[in-house]
């Protein structure tokens, strides 16, 4: 059995709020990591169509103002309806290549009547189906004022080669539980997504692979002042505030030791490509297994809700 996988991190900017652009790029990354031979591929948190920066620039917070109330529908006209076939595309070329492919949306679900929008993690295997689509629990500070939370669906690992991966969106990775459910269904490659900087990934991608003594892949994206499109609403009340970098990358590669395969990879944009084997996951778990004969159920246990949760039955 083949027990090595061959990864590529798309570290990469949206074209910012733009729904179809940025879906050209990435399915250009597709492509172009099927090239050299990468049987996964991983893009950032929310990169399709891009980070709600606008938040913290123009008084996101502020009750009932045309900026807010402009921008969030400009982000919400921008975002993923799976059910219409909007990532169809991506998962033809997901087959046609046979590749695996983790990708950050912002979804806007019908089940949940179709215009409130969730950071989630979609992954789609090689054969080109969606396998899980992963609803961020618990938007993180002023994302709360744009994305709704989501549920414990999509908190599902999937058979990859001789692997078990699994993924979390953002801070999310930070959330013992959520990790806890990953690990007990036999996760051993946990895909770690964000919107980008290695503030968020150079400390808390090693410490789940030394936890979980898994592998652990970081992908953040890129996103500079430059990179506002003009034609975006209130452009110039989001610019006069932003900083030169706003993301400015931090993919890397933790192995199940805890030590870093890839350091953090920063202001540079495209594809960093890694080979990993499976062969030392079962090292490293030879002294410590988090879900196995390092536990005690019996003590602790935890209780996982995967129902996906909707506000209307049609029966």
């Amino acid at each position: 059995m083949n027990t090595t996988l061959k990864i590529a991190m798309a570290q990469i900017a949206p074209v910012w709020l733009n729904k179809s652009a940025t879906l050209q790029k990435i399915e250009n990354s597709i492509i172009d990591a099927a090239k050299e031979n990468a049987e996964l591929i991983v893009f950032g948190e929310a990169l399709l169509p891009g980070y709600p920066f606008w938040l913290a620039l123009t008084g996101g917070a502020e009750w009932n103002t045309d900026v807010n109330k402009k921008l969030h529908a400009h982000y919400v006209s921008n975002s993923i309806c799976i059910e219409k076939g909007e990532l169809d595309s991506v998962c033809k070329l997901a087959k046609e290549h046979n590749i695996a492919i983790y990708l950050g949306i912002m979804e806007r679900p019908e089940n949940r009547g179709g215009h409130s929008i969730y950071a989630s993690l979609v992954y789609i295997n090689p054969k080109g189906s969606i396998e899980s689509v992963h609803r961020k629990l618990q938007p993180t500070y002023d994302e709360r004022l744009t994305w709704a939370p989501g549920d414990g669906n999509g908190l599902k690992v999937h058979p990859l080669k001789a692997f078990t991966v699994g993924g979390l969106n953002c801070w999310e990775n930070w959330m013992p539980l959520p990790r806890t459910a990953l690990y007990g269904q036999g996760e051993n490659l946990h895909i770690a997504v964000w919107p980008g900087s290695d503030h968020n990934t150079k400390d808390i991608t090693r410490f789940i692979a030394r936890e979980s003594r898994s592998y652990v892949v970081s992908v953040s994206s890129l996103m500079s002042k430059t990179d506002f499109p003009k034609q975006t609403p209130y452009f110039e009340d989001i610019v006069k505030n932003a900083p030169e970098t706003l993301a400015n990358g931090g993919s890397c590669i933790a192995g199940p030791d805890g030590e870093w395969i890839v350091e953090p990879v920063l202001h540079k944009e495209g594809l960093i490509y890694q080979t990993i084997d499976f062969n030392r996951v079962l090292e490293e778990r030879q002294n410590f297994d988090v879900v196995g004969h390092y536990s005690r159920p019996d003590v602790t246990k935890l209780t996982v809700n995967t129902e996906r949760q909707t506000t209307v039955e049609i029966k």
